[in-house]
């Protein structure tokens, strides 16, 4: 078992599968700053920020605890010949002695279905890779042969989603993987198990005045078995440079978030999430710092002043 028992007792929220316990569910990285990461969850929005578009991200969830979430994540993708979009999503998840890579290739299909608006199609295929290192654990037994030998195992990937949106708004349904696996040990009892995952999304921008748009936006998870996860986000952006906003998730955290145009290209972004369950007194919060890139520039999305 992972060390400091106390603390693994009260990280039920967690779903803090150390590889001794059985039965464990697999659940992907989650984000703050979803509104700027979207590609990774919807494969639907590869190609809608024009020519090229790219992000790095990186968080540190629950910071204080021994093991807590760690995920990094790469995404790039554009458009070709106005219809089709083409991107590559790659994300590092670490949580105790597992880590789960996933590199995924992403398409989509763009049908303008109005002057302004326009409705996605899109599909994402790829691997799943995870690794359990029994070495960083503690036990009770070191001795028994589960423990001697690392867990590796090496998993398809294919998801697809749908991605509707306007000038000022968007709409999007998707799951980044269909395909449900579990792994048994020689006892034939499950040692790990990957549920899909599906997510829905939407936001909009309000234009309070020439110098100030305001932007709420909600993402929601769904997955078997677990509680629905819903995050709302209010943002606001202060002369296409500068943007502020709170976001709450259910039952979980509150967050503070700003971000900055850089230059008319790069967008830096942070947030801080503050726990608001009793995991809260083990730990300090939260952190996620993303960096975008958009070959096209501020003009364009002073245009479509979309915030995705």
């Amino acid at each position: 078992m992972k060390n400091n028992i106390s603390i693994i007792k009260i990280l039920s929220t967690l779903a803090f599968v150390f590889v001794s316990v059985v039965g464990y569910s697999q659940q992907r990285a989650q984000y703050t700053q979803y509104m700027y990461n979207t590609q990774t969850l919807n494969a639907a929005y590869t190609g809608t920020q024009g020519t090229l578009a790219a992000s790095l991200l990186y968080r540190s969830q629950w910071v204080g605890i021994d093991g807590s979430p760690e995920t990094q994540s790469f995404s790039s993708h554009g458009l070709v010949k106005d219809r089709i979009g083409l991107g590559l999503t790659i994300v590092n998840d670490n949580l105790g002695a597992t880590n789960n890579f996933e590199v995924n290739a992403n398409f989509a299909y763009h049908i303008k279905t109005g002057r302004e608006t326009t409705l996605s199609l899109g599909l994402n295929a790829g691997l799943d890779i995870l690794n359990v290192d029994y070495s960083k654990g503690n036990y009770a037994n070191g001795l028994d042969p589960i423990f001697q030998e690392n867990l590796n195992d090496l998993r398809p990937m294919v998801g697809a989603g749908i991605f509707y949106y306007g000038a000022k708004w968007y709409l999007g349904a998707s799951s980044n993987n269909l395909l449900n696996s579990q792994l048994y040990d020689s006892d034939d009892e499950i040692i790990t198990e990957r549920k899909s995952q599906y997510y829905f999304m939407g936001g909009y921008v309000f234009d309070i005045n020439d110098s100030v748009k305001f932007k709420p936006a909600v993402l929601t998870k769904h997955v078997a078995g677990s509680p629905i996860t819903v995050d709302v986000s209010a943002n606001f952006l202060l002369r296409e440079r500068l943007s502020l906003g709170l976001a709450y998730r259910y039952d979980d955290a509150v967050s503070a978030l700003a971000g900055f145009h850089i230059t008319n290209k790069f967008f830096l972004g942070y947030a801080y999430d503050y726990t608001t369950t009793n995991l809260g007194d083990y730990n300090s919060g939260s952190h996620e710092i993303i960096l975008t890139y958009n070959l096209e520039g501020l003009k364009k999305r002073a245009l479509s002043p979309r915030f995705f």
